[in-house]
C-alpha cells in the first residue's frame, strides 16, 4: 500500500529524464502505472464489498503519535478506483493532447505527483497524515493550473486557486488537530466511533467551523466558488482530472469521511443542507449563462459539489445512497465531456458554443459519445445520470422541514442543467457547419479513448445498474456509520413525484435551450454578481494584502539595520516585560558567595570593553573591543570546563577580528548621522533588553525546571549513541535534526554567498 501511494511521486521524479527516451508514447508508457494501481485497488473489492474493511499501518513520527495508516473501505476504495482509473485515460489523453508541446514532461509529472497525494489523501486514516497529502493535492494543482505560464490569466488562476484553497487549509489544519484533541486520537477509524462525546464537547462548534471552512474552498461552496471556473485556465487534461475524480471532490470526501461522527448535530446538517443547495443552484445558473464549453461544464461542477455536500447535510440513509451514485455518476460523465470538449477545442481551434455548429459530420464519433455524456449530466433514461437525479430528487422531499425549500432549489438546478447539457451536445454538433480556426476532424485514438470508456460506462450502468452496486452499498455503510438498507439501484420506481419532477425538469429545460439565444444576455446580466461578487471581495482581500505589505515594509523593513535591530529588541522587551507582569514571575535573589575573583575581573573586562566599543569613533579601537568580548567569553568557557567551545570562540573571534581589519580602509569615515535624541532612546532601549534579560537569567536561576537531563546523558551517551564526547552527542544523535537544520541554513548560505560572487565577478567581465 505504501508503494501504491508514493509510486506516483518517484514516476513523477523519473518523467524528465523518460521523455526523451518513450517520445510520443509517454502518455501511454506512464498510464501503465494507474492502470496498475487501479488492479491492485480491484483487489480489495471481496473484502471491502463483504463488509471487512482494511487497516494498513505504518510507523511515520511514533514519538508524536503520527503514522501513516492507510484505511480501505467503501468510501475510499470507490475513491481510489475513480482516482487511478480516470487517471489511467487522463495520461493517455494528455500525451496525445499534448504532443510536441517543449513542457509535456512537466505536465504528466505535475499530473503523476497530483494523483499520488489524492491517493494518500483519500487512503489516509491519521488526521495529520491526510492533512499532508491535502496541501499536498493543493500545491500540484497550482502547477497544474499554471502550466501555461506565459499566460497572465493562468498565473491568476493558479494564484487564485492555491491562496483560497491553501487560506481554507490553515483552518483545515486546526480543525483536525482540535478533532484529534476533542476525540484523544488522531485515526480516523476510533475517531468515527465516538460522535456522541465530540458533539458534546464544547469545543466541538469551533472546530467544525474550522474543518467545514476547509473542505468549503477545496469543494468550491458558496461564496469560494468562484475560483473553480477561473482554472479552467489549465489544459483540458487538468480540467478533466480536476473536475471528475480529484481535487474538487477532496472536500465532499472529508465531509463524507467525518459524517458518521458529525451526524446529528443539528449545526452540521442545516449548515451543509443550505450552503450545498445554495452553490447547487448558484453553479446551474451560472453553467446555462456561460458559452464556452469549458466554462460550461466547470459550473456544472460547482453544482454538483453543491449537490453532494447539500446530500450529506441532509443526511437520511436514503440520501447518503443519493450522494454515493450521484458522485459515480458524476465522475463518468464530467470526465467524458471535459476530454471530449478539450477534443472539440484542439480540433477545431474554438470553445465558444456560438461559434460552433455542424461537427456531428466531421467529428461522428466524438458527436456521438458527447451526446452519451451530455444525456447523463441532464438526467434522461437510460443512463446513470437518470438513477442519480431520481435518487436525489427522492432524497430532498425527504428532507424534514427543509424538504420545500430543498426540492425547489433541486428542480430549478435541474432545469438549468437540461439546458446547459442541451448547450454542450447540440449546438456544436447540429445546425450548419460553421467555420472554424482549424479545419475539425476526428482526434487521434489516444484522445477519444477516455471520453469514450467512460461515458459508455454511464450507459452500461445505467442499464445495468447491479454492477455497482457493492461498491456503492460499501460505500454508503461507510459513510452512513451503520449498515444501511440495500440499494434500490432501477431504472423505473413507477409512476411517482420524483419521476413527475424529473419530467418536468426534462421538458423545462428545453423550453429553456429553445429560447436560450433570447434569454442568454439579460439572464447573464441579472446573475452577474453570482459571478463577481464573491470574487470581487477576494480582490479587494488581495489589494488591501499588498496595502499593508507595503505599509509595515516602510515601516519595519525599510532597508536599515539600524531599524531591524530596534524593532527585534522592542519586540522582545514587550514580550519579556508582560510575561513578568502578567504571571508576577519574577525571582530575586542574589547571592555572590563562590564568586571568584578571576570571574569578578574577566566580567568587569567585558563591561569596559562593551562601554568603550559602544562610545569610541576609532575603528580600530572598536573592533579591538569587541575582540576583548569574544576572547573574555572564550576564558569563560575555559573556566567552566568547555574547551571545545573556547577553542570556537577563539577561532570565530580571530577570523571576525581579522576580517574587520580588511575592511577598515574600505569603510567611508565616521559621521554623527543621528542626533543625540536618537542617541539617548537607543541607550534606554539598549538598557531596558539588558535589565530584562538579566531578570529573566535570574528567574530561571531560581526556578525548579524538573528534573534535569545531565545523569541521563552523562549514563547514556557512550552506552547508547557510542560516543565519549557528551557535547559532540548531543548535537548528532540527540539534537540531530536541529542540527541539521543548522547545517542547511550553513549550505544556502554558503550558496547565496557563492551566487553573488560569481554574479559580481560575471557581470564585471
Amino acid at each position: 500500500m505504501l508503494v501504491a501511494v508514493l509510486a506516483g511521486f518517484i514516476l513523477a521524479a523519473l518523467v524528465p529524464r523518460l521523455s526523451p527516451l518513450l517520445g510520443s508514447k509517454i502518455g501511454w508508457c506512464l498510464a501503465l502505472l494507474p492502470a496498475t494501481l487501479f488492479g491492485y485497488f480491484l483487489s480489495f473489492w471481496p473484502a471491502v464489498t463483504g463488509g471487512q474493511p482494511v487497516l494498513i499501518g505504518y510507523d511515520w513520527i511514533p514519538s508524536l503519535d503520527i503514522s501513516l495508516n492507510f484505511l480501505v473501505d467503501g468510501l475510499s476504495l470507490m475513491f481510489a478506483l475513480l482516482i487511478s482509473g480516470i487517471g489511467t485515460f487522463i495520461l493517455i489523453y494528455a500525451g496525445s493532447y499534448l504532443e510536441g508541446h517543449k513542457d509535456i514532461h512537466k505536465l504528466l509529472m505535475y499530473l503523476l505527483a497530483f494523483m499520488a497525494s489524492m491517493l494518500g489523501l483519500v487512503l489516509s486514516n491519521n488526521l495529520i497524515s491526510l492533512f499532508v497529502f491535502w496541501e499536498l493535492t493543493s500545491i500540484t494543482s497550482y502547477l497544474l493550473i499554471g502550466f501555461n505560464h506565459e499566460q497572465e490569466k493562468a498565473r491568476k488562476a493558479a494564484l487564485q486557486g492555491l491562496i483560497v484553497t491553501v487560506g481554507g487549509g490553515l483552518a483545515l489544519m486546526t480543525g483536525l488537530i482540535l478533532l484529534g484533541y476533542i476525540g484523544g486520537s488522531f485515526e480516523l477509524n476510533e475517531l468515527l466511533d465516538r460522535g456522541g462525546s465530540l458533539q458534546a464537547h464544547p469545543l466541538f462548534l469551533g472546530m467544525m467551523i474550522l474543518i467545514l471552512a476547509g473542505t468549503f474552498t477545496k469543494s468550491a461552496q458558496t461564496p469560494f466558488h468562484f475560483w473553480l471556473p477561473n482554472a479552467m485556465a489549465a489544459p483540458t487534461p487538468v480540467s478533466a482530472y480536476l473536475h471528475s475524480a480529484t481535487m474538487v471532490k477532496a472536500g465532499v470526501y472529508l465531509m463524507a469521511r467525518l459524517q458518521p461522527a458529525m451526524a446529528g448535530s443539528e449545526a452540521w446538517m442545516l449548515t451543509l443542507s443550505l450552503f450545498g443547495a445554495v452553490t447547487m443552484t448558484v453553479g446551474a445558473v451560472m453553467a446555462v449563462c456561460s458559452t464556452d464549453l469549458k466554462r460550461i461544464l466547470a459550473f456544472s461542477t460547482v453544482m454538483a459539489l453543491g449537490t453532494l455536500t447539500m446530500l450529506i447535510g441532509i443526511g437520511t440513509p436514503y440520501a447518503l445512497q443519493a450522494a454515493m451514485v450521484f458522485l459515480l455518476a458524476h465522475a463518468l460523465y464530467k470526465g467524458a465531456l471535459f476530454m471530449a470538449a478539450g477534443t472539440l477545442d484542439h480540433e477545431t481551434g474554438t470553445k465558444d458554443v456560438r461559434e460552433l455548429g455542424g461537427l456531428r459530420g466531421p467529428m461522428p464519433q466524438t458527436a456521438f459519445f458527447v451526446w452519451v455524456a451530455a444525456l447523463a449530466l441532464a438526467g434522461v433514461p437510460p443512463l446513470f445520470g437518470f438513477i442519480a437525479k431520481e435518487l436525489m430528487l427522492e432524497a430532498t422531499l425527504g428532507a424534514g422541514a427543509l424538504s420545500g425549500l430543498l426540492a425547489g432549489l433541486a428542480v430549478i438546478t435541474a432545469i438549468c442543467i437540461v439546458a446547459a447539457s442541451a448547450l454542450v451536445a447540440v449546438k456544436p454538433f447540429f445546425g450548419a457547419l460553421k467555420p472554424t480556426p482549424k479545419k475539425p476532424h476526428e482526434a487521434p485514438p489516444a484522445m477519444r479513448l477516455g471520453f469514450t470508456v467512460l461515458a459508455s460506462l454511464g450507459l452500461l450502468l445505467g442499464l445495468l445498474p447491479g454492477l455497482a452496486e457493492p461498491l456503492l452499498q460499501a460505500a454508503v455503510t461507510a459513510v452512513g456509520g451503520v449498515p444501511a438498507g440495500g440499494l434500490d439501484l432501477a431504472l423505473w420506481h413507477g409512476f411517482n413525484l420524483p419521476l413527475l419532477l424529473s419530467a418536468l425538469a426534462l421538458v423545462a429545460g428545453a423550453v429553456l435551450y429553445r429560447y436560450w439565444d433570447l434569454a442568454y444576455r439579460p439572464l447573464a446580466a441579472a446573475i452577474r454578481p453570482l459571478a463577481y461578487g464573491p470574487e470581487r471581495g477576494y480582490e479587494k482581500m488581495m489589494d488591501g494584502l499588498v496595502v499593508l505589505a507595503r505599509g509595515q515594509t516602510r515601516v519595519l523593513q525599510n532597508g536599515y539595520m539600524t531599524n531591524y535591530i530596534l524593532t527585534i529588541l522592542l519586540t522582545t522587551i514587550a514580550l519579556l516585560a508582560y510575561a513578568f507582569w502578567a504571571h508576577d514571575a519574577f525571582i530575586y535573589r542574589l547571592s555572590f558567595e563562590g564568586v571568584r575573583f578571576y570571574e569578578v575581573v574577566i566580567s568587569l573586562l567585558m563591561l569596559v570593553a562593551v562601554v568603550y566599543a559602544s562610545a569610541t569613533h576609532l575603528r580600530l579601537g572598536a573592533v579591538a573591543a569587541v575582540g576583548v568580548l569574544g576572547f573574555a567569553m572564550a576564558l569563560i568557557y575555559v573556566f567552566f570546563s568547555a574547551p571545545d567551545l573556547a577553542i570556537t570562540q577563539v577561532l570565530i573571534e580571530t577570523l571576525t577580528v581579522i576580517l574587520l581589519v580588511l575592511v577598515l580602509f574600505r569603510l567611508p569615515g565616521f559621521q554623527d548621522l543621528s542626533s543625540p535624541m536618537v542617541r539617548w532612546r537607543d541607550a534606554l532601549v539598549a538598557g531596558a533588553f539588558g535589565i530584562l534579560v538579566t531578570m529573566m537569567v535570574l528567574t530561571v536561576n531560581q526556578s525548579s525546571l524538573g528534573e534535569g537531563i545531565t545523569d541521563y546523558l552523562v549514563a547514556n551517551s557512550y552506552a547508547v549513541a557510542h560516543g565519549r564526547n557528551i557535547v559532540n552527542v548531543i548535537l548528532v544523535d540527540y539534537r540531530a535534526l536541529d542540527t541539521l537544520g543548522e547545517i542547511f541554513v550553513l549550505a544556502l548560505a554558503a550558496i547565496g554567498v557563492n551566487a553573488m560572487i560569481r554574479f559580481r565577478w560575471e557581470d564585471q567581465k
